[in-house]
């Protein structure tokens, strides 16, 4: 087997190798349910969701911030920004 081929079938063994993990990494974040204790209700965190809570920062001028990592309290203004809005 020349050099080549041996690169090529060491890349292609590589990325069969990794494209699933790279395919189901990238699912397990596109959507999640989120517990919203202060109207005790749950809420799909997906696309629409995503759109909400960036127009939430926008309106009130906060850096952007991953909602699990916000503070309790800014996540308890977050709902209820979100309940005042269209579900």
């Amino acid at each position: 087997m020349s050099r080549g081929y041996r690169y090529l079938s060491t890349l292609l063994l590589a990325g069969a190798i990794t494209a699933p993990a790279l395919i189901s990494g990238c699912a397990a974040h596109a959507e999640y349910r989120v517990y919203d204790p202060y109207h005790s209700d749950y809420h799909t965190w997906n696309h629409d969701e995503v759109v909400y809570y960036g127009q939430w920062e926008t309106e009130t001028h906060r850096q952007h911030v991953d909602y699990k990592k916000r503070k309790g309290d800014e996540q308890k203004e977050y709902w209820d920004w979100r309940h005042k809005h269209d579900h």
